[in-house]
């Protein structure tokens, strides 16, 4: 015969192992839900969804949409084109084909 606190104690250590169960099935459906969404949305514009192409543009890849003209910078894009000599007119001018170096006087 066990003892109360015997029962007590295995009825703890069965909810334990149920809760890590769950815990460790929530993480695997939240990892396969995020993969599921970025195939879904890898290289789509956030702002139209239709495709985006890759530029080069001083050895930093960004990319670009061509339906709506949206431009996606990863984290460290923007770090890298501002080390560039004239970087806001040849970025303006890369990105909009429009040459923003002469003034309008």
């Amino acid at each position: 015969m066990t003892s109360h606190a015997e029962d007590e104690y295995f009825a703890r250590e069965d909810a334990e192992k149920k809760r890590q169960l769950a815990i460790a099935h929530a993480k695997e459906i939240a990892s396969a839900e995020k993969d599921r969404l970025k195939a879904l949305h890898h290289m789509r514009c956030p702002k139209c969804g239709m495709p985006l192409h890759h530029l080069s543009y001083h050895s930093i890849e960004v990319e670009r949409c061509f339906a709506c003209h949206c431009v996606v910078l990863d984290d460290h894009d923007l770090d890298d084109l501002v080390g560039h000599e004239g970087y806001w007119d040849n970025i303006l001018r890369f990105f909009a084909l429009k040459d923003y170096s002469e003034k309008n006087e």
